[in-house]
């Protein structure tokens, strides 16, 4: 993946005079190649740096003037003593380093973690440079993405590219850092016009399809006959809309490959232009625009000496009879994609932009059908939310195709004996080997050969799935990793005599190595075609992708055989069975049956785990991006069982709670299957630093069942052991731990407001009016934010409560007659809302018959209780006493303890608020993000706890509880006068921690929230005066009791 966009370089202007200058010394380097191609690394590496830094780009050797140089040759790195072949110095640091490899190393992959060792040695490195003489990669601090340069091939315009980026005055000047940022944003603003553009197009483009050729289906129409439909149709199809949308994006894909091939060669350019003069031009017939578009796809497809086609076929332009009767508008077909046709695919439009394109038009298609079937479309829950579908970042599909198919080849090369160093001098002939070697040497030099040829043969039988392929950016990333491969095989193989005529490197992959599924007909189209757009080449015919790139469901229909991969990668579907079941209800009921995985709630990536790992040969590997709540949810037990009993997984990353996909908020893991491991390799790491070197930490298949993994590095699993020693859980203490009210409503329910002799005074958002309703209805309402570490619970949040406690002790909803007669102003005040609430029942499956009550009331007793109360989410124990009552909402958990247990609440607090909860928690939960866990039943009841001796052991844990809820309550107390002196309805997070703030920074954000203005010095100073003691006063007394 290149750095920079072509256009941004195209646009830098340089000193051209002194880039001439340069490149005619360039010619000198030029002259070597022969002499470049034998020599030895330790022989030349100066002469490069002389002959190409210096010479070329402008940099000064330490050798050539050691008082004032800029380039130093082996420099020793900072936190070792191994040396880079050099580095660049800019302002007395190191900002760039320099490996160097000679001609035997073909592989420059192979010499990355090396360099980079280098730069991470050097605290002020940007950028790596790497080089085999020939070959010369720039990186800027991440192995992410490169620009590449054959210097042996380097023409006028590649050297200038090269010195923009690399010479000495661009380095002084940082350009590559903001050419690259410049970049960025250009990609991003020109994926945006293009997309724009692209879905007017095909809007408009549909819309005159349907106005022309729609035809309602004869059955759906009382009193019709087929002799309506129109009689050049396909006998037995009908043109309804699906059917018109889907003709639609195959006429788009035919005009992107157009685009597409008229920038790069493989059509005449300006092919769409021409199209639209042919059309202009005419004078004697009268075809419209779309018979010339298909002269051209039939041209395209068989190929046309007198129009300069090579034949491409490949399925793509094959005959379509149901495309070709369309009817189409010229101007449909005329500005709009002349519009398209003036972007300039090779310098604008990259491959990935490409990707991300495909990838938004699966979304787009989505919405069209929506329309289509006069359904409501929202982006948040479409079709490819539903099905759990989310574009992989580059750097993610790169990763994981170097670890699973890259694995691979690393380990057949060593099996073959393969290394970077070819046992042969270029230059010989094959005769001259035969006649001239010592026998032995020969013989080694002809089972190198050998091995290479079986190498090559290996490649060429791999076989790459994808069964959730999407638009097919895995499969993309995999073709580039083949083809790179069977490029540096091929090159090895060069010195032994051209062993390549007939063999087409990107070809042959399509033809043998990459399979993909996707239940999405317009997924599997998309990615044909992606495949296509990357491999074409003029005069050589598309491959046929009908049988390799498939539309069926992997998970109940997979069409490939099992034990017939050698790689799966993928970003499979992330869908819980809620919203499979709502989507998907008779699948839902087959994957039960069909799969040890899809136990409890669980989510359609389990089921894809288990399916793809079946798909695998012995040897092979799987590799996804998946969520990683598996690992410790209850509804991740099948799977865990699962890959525990077939010691499937070989490694796995940890993301932890940072974000790798930009429009899901999905935490995610990187896992590696592979089968019978002795042990699991686990990492906890940062989605950016997977390129760079660590050391995984172990873990014994003989700790993992179907319980949570709690994987772990060697001191928490020390440190976790010896918590779990207590005899006792908050399962055994707590007879539940219960999730507070759910409203499904809380604008209608909750208000906000005080009682006043037995009735209810507050203030409806949902009205936007002040109501009066029944006190004895409303419950004193915490939500999760409200509640706080030993904090005694207070607030003037209330909710409508319309349930009750019957003669069995248990909590029922009033009837509707009952519930107006007793509550008569919030029956009327809920009327208001009632099909708003009855839609809600209806749409979570409650009865709405009681469309007043609320969704999830819960039992009385639990709030009306004795407990300990917790927040479901915190970034530390915040758990508190109640003896209020107080009721919380689904943000809250209520701890209940059982009577059988003796000791107290307040000895239990002590514990629950440790900082040995907060370890566990840490290393045992779900993490939430931005350093929040989740406190849930699942979380907390495992945590261990002591069992005391004796009743007495408990008293100095309550002295510290009482001692905790004294000192809070008088901190809450001193807060609350000094905020009620402010006079606010509303405070500002600033003023409710008021301590926090200097006396400026407090009369500042004070006085914008009053909105007050001085007239004078005079009153600014009277008015700082009032308020300066008061208020050190009041932060010197809450900073002591904090």
């Amino acid at each position: 993946m290149s750095i920079f966009q072509t256009s941004i370089l195209k646009s830098t202007t340089q000193d051209e005079s002194k880039i001439a200058q340069r490149w005619a010394k360039f010619q000198n380097y030029l002259a070597k190649i022969e002499f470049v191609k034998d020599v030895k690394e330790e022989k030349y590496q100066d002469g490069f740096l002389h002959d190409i830094f210096e010479e070329c780009l402008g940099y000064t050797l330490d050798n050539t003037n050691p008082q004032n140089f800029n380039l130093e040759r082996e420099k020793k790195n900072e936190t070792d003593g191994k040396k880079a072949d050099g580095v660049i110095h800019l302002n007395g640091e190191v900002v760039g380093i320099i490996e160097l490899k000679d001609q035997k190393s073909k592989n420059l992959d192979a010499i990355e973690a090396q360099a980079f060792n280098y730069h991470n040695s050097h605290s002020s490195s940007k950028y790596i440079i790497i080089s085999n003489f020939d070959e010369l990669r720039f990186y800027i601090d991440k192995k992410t993405a490169y620009e590449k340069f054959s210097l042996f091939n380097l023409n006028y315009d590649e050297f200038k590219k090269l010195h923009l980026i690399l010479s000495y005055e661009s380095i002084k000047e940082g350009l590559p850092l903001k050419l690259k940022e410049k970049s960025a944003n250009f990609e991003q603003q020109i994926s945006k016009e293009l997309y724009r553009d692209f879905s007017i197009f095909r809007n408009h483009l549909f819309e005159n399809i349907v106005k022309n050729n729609y035809t309602v289906r004869p059955e759906l129409v009382e009193g019709s006959d087929l002799d309506s439909v129109r009689p050049e149709l396909v006998e037995g199809s009908i043109l309804d809309k699906q059917t018109l949308l889907r003709l639609t994006q195959k006429l788009c894909d035919r005009i992107i490959f157009i685009l597409f091939a008229e920038d790069r060669g493989l059509l005449r350019h300006n092919t769409i232009k021409e199209i639209r003069e042919e059309f202009k031009a005419q004078k004697f017939t009268s075809y419209a625009l779309y018979d010339i578009y298909k002269f051209y796809f039939e041209a395209i497809n068989k190929g046309n000496e007198k129009l300069g086609i090579p034949k491409y076929n490949g399925g793509l332009f094959a005959k379509d009879e149901m495309l070709d009767v369309l009817i189409i508008d010229d101007a449909a077909l005329d500005v709009e994609a002349q519009k398209l046709s003036d972007y300039d695919f090779v310098s604008d439009i990259s491959v990935n932009i490409l990707g991300h394109i495909f990838e938004q038009s699966l979304t787009d298609l989505e919405e069209l059908n929506a329309s289509i079937n006069d359904t409501d479309f929202d982006k948040k829950k479409s079709k490819r939310k539903k099905d759990g579908v989310f574009y992989t970042p580059e750097y993610i599909t790169r990763y994981i195709v170097q670890n699973t198919l890259g694995k691979l080849c690393e380990d057949k090369k060593a099996e073959l004996n393969i290394t970077e160093t070819i046992p042969v001098i270029a230059s010989e002939t094959k005769q001259s080997i035969k006649n001239k070697l010592p026998r032995a040497q020969a013989l080694a030099i002809t089972q190198y050969k050998q091995n290479l040829l079986a190498y090559r043969e290996w490649l060429t039988n791999l076989k790459i799935l994808d069964p959730a392929c999407g638009s097919g950016a895995f499969l993309n990333q995999a073709l580039e990793f083949l083809i790179k491969e069977h490029t540096v095989t091929r090159d090895m193989l060069l010195p032994f005599g051209d062993l390549t005529i007939g063999y087409e490197i990107e070809t042959s992959i399509l033809e043998h190595n990459l399979y993909g599924v996707d239940i999405n007909e317009d997924a599997v189209e998309i990615a044909r075609l992606s495949l296509w757009l990357r491999t074409a080449h003029r005069g050589r015919t598309l491959t046929n992708l009908s049988e390799k790139i498939v539309c069926a469901n992997s998970l109940l229909a997979m069409p490939f055989a099992e034990g017939s991969f050698d790689v799966v990668i993928g970003n499979p579907p992330y869908v819980r069975v809620q919203g499979l079941k709502s989507n998907y209800e008779d699948e839902a009921k087959l994957y039960e049956a069909k799969y040890k995985s899809a136990t409890g709630k669980y989510d359609l990536y389990a089921l894809f785990l288990e399916m793809s790992f079946k798909m695998l040969n012995k040897d092979g590997k799987l590799s996804y991006i998946l969520p990683h709540k598996f690992l410790i949810s209850d509804f991740g037990s099948g799977l865990r069982g699962f890959l525990a009993e077939n010691r499937a997984v070989e490694s796995l990353l940890h993301f932890g709670s940072e974000i790798v996909f930009k429009d899901a908020s999905t935490y995610t893991c990187i896992i590696t299957l592979s089968h019978a491991n002795e042990i699991l390799n686990f990492k906890s790491i940062s989605p950016k630093d997977i390129f760079e070197p660590f050391e995984y930490n172990n873990v014994s298949f003989e700790s993992l069942g179907n319980e949570k993994w709690n994987l772990s590095n060697v001191d928490t699993s020390a440190i976790l052991e010896k918590i779990n020693l207590q005899p006792l859980r908050v399962k055994d203490v707590f007879e539940g731990i219960y999730q507070g009210i759910v409203s499904v409503g809380d604008d209608i329910f909750m208000l906000r407001g005080n009682m006043v002799d037995n009735l209810f005074k507050g203030y409806s958002k949902k009205l936007d009016q002040e109501i009066i309703l029944e006190g004895d209805l409303m419950k004193p309402i915490l939500k999760g934010q409200d509640i706080k570490r030993n904090t005694p619970l207070e607030t003037n949040l209330y909710i409508i409560y319309p349930h009750f406690i019957n003669a069995n002790n248990e909590t029922k909803v009033f009837e509707e007659i009952e519930f107006f007669n007793k509550f008569p102003l919030a029956y009327e005040y809920l009327l208001n809302f009632k099909d708003e609430l009855i839609a809600k029942k209806i749409k979570y499956k409650t009865n709405p018959k009681y469309w007043y009550s609320l969704h999830r009331a819960r039992e009385i007793r639990i709030f009306e209780n004795e407990k300990i109360i917790t927040p479901q989410l915190q970034n530390f124990p915040n758990f508190t006493y109640d003896i209020a009552k107080s009721y919380s909402d689904a943000g809250g958990y209520n701890l209940i303890k059982k009577d059988t247990y003796k000791e107290s609440y307040k000895f239990l607090l002590t514990i629950l608020n440790s900082s040995i909860m907060w370890f566990f928690i840490k290393n045992t939960s779900a993490e939430f993000g931005g350093g929040y866990y989740y406190f849930k039943t699942a979380y907390l009841e495992p945590f261990p706890l002591p069992k005391l001796k004796n009743i007495e052991e408990q008293e100095p844990f309550i002295e510290k509880a009482n001692l905790m809820l004294s000192l809070n309550k008088q901190l809450q107390e001193t807060k609350q006068n000094f905020t009620n002196e402010l006079g606010l309805e509303k405070l500002t997070k600033k003023l409710q921690n008021f301590e926090e703030l200097e006396f400026e920074e407090f009369v500042s954000e004070y006085t914008k929230a009053k909105k007050l203005k001085f007239a004078d010095k005079l009153e600014e100073r009277n008015f700082k005066n009032e308020w300066k003691a008061i208020f050190d006063n009041d932060k010197t007394l809450t900073c002591k009791l904090k």
